[in-house]
């Protein structure tokens, strides 16, 4: 009897080791595709041109605080806002209770804060099964508005394909994961009641306590695979959720944070100027102030990725595809090509594209496309006003505004491309110095006619 007692115990013992060795195997292998991944689009964000933002760093964690912890200009829309708010708060903070999961699979034990924090423990759980089941609920309804109720910015052209699944991919694993957590607890508390060994007393868990009834019928080997299965099953979710991020939308949950704190901030929409411009105009009017080896520029505007600046590839990047700026955009109201939401989804896409080429050359080989043309067309860069009512409506402070601008520069001065009415206010700016076809002399005629 006690050989066979000895047996089961090296058993057990052989098997929570082969346990800890999967788990710590899933950690390196999760940890390390996210962390490759990470570092590529690092590389790709600083292909962009160099720009300084480090300036007023007050004002620059004031936004970050207001903008991506705070979520400021999402409460125009109060409603939504407070959805959105309850999921990015789940997120942040049931990441503490996978904290505990990630030791607990590294040091082979359950439930390893309990014996610190006591009562408190259940009062924190409790307080993650409640967020739990609100991320689920808001979860269901964002799914409803988008795939039922189908409001306009969702099912906009520019999200056909992968945008659009992308999207529910995100919110149908929220619900699996937070139904996963909820049911690894409740299987834990029927497991206490029955005197389970290693399952500690954590005394009534708020939420998963209602699931009880649906677990009381099984064995105690039944309820132990149940609970480790849905504790397995939560952990790889959450790793294989970190890997999918880099590839989705959603990796404005890391980038929105870095995005609000190097916003610019100039007075909104002052758009920039180009000093090579400047200067070719003053060493025209006044040769004589033209150093002796000045360089004409070699390009103007941006062609492709490497001509925008880094802050441009981030946002890119850091893009939310919720539409809100072409919503907000009368281009794109009045039935125009232009959608600001598509040129940052070109963008990074352009952007992805030049990534893989660096990775199969070991650095960029030419490939015959550009950012301008191939994924974004002058029809669309002419639709813009410039109005600047993309980056007001953004909940991330994003600027495709700047974007269109620097692409159209290089339309315009690169090839020449540009309508006819252009040309002509081009041309009367030029010799009479306004948008009119009236000499500078003869501009306050008006008045002498009415003597």
């Amino acid at each position: 009897m006690q050989t066979e007692i000895s047996i089961l115990a090296a058993q057990l013992i052989f098997m929570q080791i082969v346990f800890q060795i999967a788990f710590l195997l899933l950690a390196a292998i999760g940890i390390y595709f996210f962390a490759k991944k990470t570092a590529e689009i690092k590389r790709n964000i600083f292909l962009g041109k160099d720009e300084q933002l480090n300036d007023q760093s007050g004002k620059r964690w004031r936004n970050l605080i207001l903008l991506a912890f705070g979520q400021k200009k999402m409460f125009k829309n109060p409603l939504v806002a407070i959805m959105h708010l309850i999921i990015y708060v789940g997120f942040i903070i049931i990441n503490i209770e996978v904290l505990e999961i990630v030791l607990d699979g590294l040091i082979g034990t359950h439930r390893l804060f309990l014996p610190y924090l006591g009562s408190y423990y259940t009062f924190l759980i409790d307080f993650f099964e409640i967020l739990a089941f609100a991320v689920s609920i808001v979860c269901v309804i964002f799914l409803l508005r988008r795939n039922i109720v189908r409001i306009k910015r969702f099912i906009s052209s520019d999200l056909n394909g992968w945008p659009r699944s992308d999207a529910n991919y995100i919110l149908f694993t929220e619900i699996i994961l937070m139904g996963l957590f909820l049911s690894m607890n409740a299987a834990d508390q029927v497991l206490q009641n029955m005197g389970a060994e290693h399952y500690h007393t954590t005394g009534t868990f708020i939420v998963s306590t209602h699931l009880t009834p649906l677990f009381s019928t099984l064995s105690v080997n039944g309820l132990i695979i149940l609970e480790r299965t849905a504790w397995w099953l939560h952990i790889i979710g959450i790793f294989a959720f970190l890997n999918y991020l880099p590839y989705s939308k959603h990796l404005h949950i890391i980038l929105a944070f870095p995005n609000a704190y190097f916003t610019r901030l100039e007075v909104p929409g002052k758009i920039k100027n180009m000093p090579a411009i400047q200067n070719e105009v003053l060493y025209a009017m006044q040769p004589e102030l033209a150093p002796v080896d000045a360089v004409p520029p070699a390009s103007f505007g941006a062609k492709d990725v490497f001509d925008l600046s880094w802050k441009n590839l981030m946002e890119a990047y850091s893009c939310t595809e919720c539409g809100r700026c072409s919503t907000a955009c009368p281009a794109n109201s009045t039935g125009k090509l232009l959608s600001p939401r598509k040129i940052m989804m070109s963008t990074r896409d352009r952007l992805e594209e030049v990534g893989i080429n660096i990775n199969r050359n070991g650095n960029y080989k030419e490939d015959g496309k550009s950012l301008l043309h191939n994924y974004i067309s002058t029809e669309e860069l002419r639709a813009c006003t410039t109005c600047n009512a993309c980056v007001e409506a953004c909940p991330v402070s994003i600027s495709p505004l700047e974007i269109i601008i620097e692409l159209r520069r290089s339309l315009i001065m690169e090839e020449s491309n540009a309508p006819q009415e252009w040309n002509s206010t081009f041309s009367n700016i030029e010799n009479n110095f306004a948008p009119w076809k009236f000499s500078p002399d003869d501009r306050d005629q008006w008045a002498t006619e009415m003597q």
